[in-house]
C-alpha cells in the first residue's frame, strides 16, 4: 500500500524580500512540483531515495528512526543532514508517525529539473507535513525559516496574495487570468548567485523607512493584480524592479545581462538566481536563445489557467 502526496512548484513576481516584514506578495503556483510516496518499511527506518525529473537519483539513504528523535549534530550541512533535521522537527510536532511505524519506504519524484529552483525544499516541507500531518508552515518555521509564501504556493493551484501578519501567513486567492498571458515568458538563467549581499544590503536600507516601502510594495501589487493590459502590467512591474534595485543596491537583470531587451524583465524572487519574467509585444524566444539562454517557457506551460 502506497500513499501519495504532492505540492506545487513557486514563483514570487512582487514582494521580494519585502515579504518577511509584512509586505504583500503576489505569487503564481507553477504546474511543476514534487511527489513523496510513502510505502511500509521496516527495522525502524526509513530507506529513502529521490529522483530528479529525469528520473535520475540524485540523493539515496538509510535514515534510521534514532537519528531522526535525536537529530545528531554533524561538522557540515548534508543533503542527509538537512533532511535528518527536517523529519525531527516533524516528530517533535507529532511524534506518532514514527511511534505507530515499523519503517517506511519513501521516494520524491520532481516534475522539474532540480536546477531549476522552482521550489525543491518547499515541495518537500509541505508534503512531509501532509504524510506527518503537522502544520507545514510551523515546520518551515522550525526548520528553514523564510517567509511562507512558497508553502502557501505548494497548497494552492491559483495565484494568492500573500503577506504575514504578526508573523501568522494570510492567503488570498486572486482572480489572475490576463487576457496578456502570451506576452509573457519564463527565462531560465542558470545563474545560482548567493543571495547573501543582497540580504544585507536590504537589512541595511529597509529601515530607512520600511512603512513607505511596504506601502508603495503593496500599492504596485495590487496594480499588478489589476491590470488590464500587458502594458500596464509591464510598467508596474518595471517601477518595482527598479525601487528594489536601489533598495538592494544591486543592478536590475535587465541592466546587467539584458539592456538590449525590447520589453520589461522581472526578476522572480531572490534576485540573481533562476528565473525571470520576460514581458514583450513580441517573442522573445529568439532573443534569448542567441544569448545561450535556452530554457524559456510561456506562462501556459508553467502557470495553471
Amino acid at each position: 500500500m502506497k500513499t501519495t502526496f504532492y505540492s506545487n512548484g513557486k514563483l514570487l513576481i512582487t514582494g521580494e524580500y519585502l515579504v518577511l516584514d509584512g509586505a504583500k506578495a503576489f505569487a503564481l503556483p507553477t504546474k511543476f512540483g514534487q511527489n513523496l510516496i510513502v510505502a511500509k518499511g521496516e527495522n525502524n527506518e526509513i530507506e529513502w531515495k529521490s529522483y530528479d525529473a529525469n528520473d535520475t537519483v540524485w540523493f539515496e539513504d538509510t535514515i534510521t528512526f534514532a537519528e531522526i528523535i535525536d537529530n545528531p549534530e554533524t561538522e557540515t550541512e548534508t543533503i542527509k543532514s538537512t533532511l535528518i533535521n527536517i523529519l525531527h522537527e516533524a516528530y517533535v510536532l507529532n511524534p506518532d508517525f514514527l511511534n505507530d511505524s515499523d519503517g517506511y519506504q519513501i521516494s520524491t519524484q520532481l516534475t522539474f529539473p532540480k536546477n531549476w529552483g522552482l521550489g525543491t525544499s518547499s515541495t518537500l516541507l509541505n508534503n512531509i507535513a501532509q504524510w506527518t500531518k503537522i502544520d507545514a508552515f510551523t515546520l518551515l518555521k522550525n526548520s528553514f525559516g523564510g517567509s511562507g509564501y512558497d508553502i502557501a504556493c505548494a497548497q494552492n493551484n491559483t495565484p494568492i496574495l500573500y503577506h504575514l501578519q504578526q508573523d501568522l501567513p494570510i492567503i488570498e486567492t486572486v482572480d489572475f487570468d490576463p487576457e496578456f498571458s502570451q506576452n509573457l515568458h519564463f527565462v531560465y538563467l542558470n545563474k545560482k548567485q548567493s543571495s547573501k549581499a543582497a540580504i544585507t544590503a536590504y537589512y541595511n536600507n529597509k529601515n530607512n523607512n520600511l512603512a513607505k516601502i511596504i506601502a508603495n510594495n503593496d500599492k504596485i501589487t495590487q496594480t499588478v493584480i489589476q491590470a488590464k493590459s500587458g502594458k500596464e502590467f509591464a510598467k508596474a512591474l518595471a517601477i518595482h524592479e527598479a525601487e528594489m534595485s536601489n533598495i538592494l543596491e544591486m543592478q536590475t537583470i535587465k541592466e546587467r545581462l539584458f539592456p538590449d531587451f525590447e520589453g520589461v524583465i522581472k526578476s522572480l524572487g531572490a534576485w540573481g538566481g533562476d528565473f525571470v519574467m520576460a514581458i514583450s509585444k513580441d517573442d522573445p524566444t529568439e532573443y534569448f536563445t542567441n544569448k545561450g539562454y535556452e530554457t524559456i517557457l510561456t506562462y501556459n506551460e508553467m502557470i495553471f489557467t
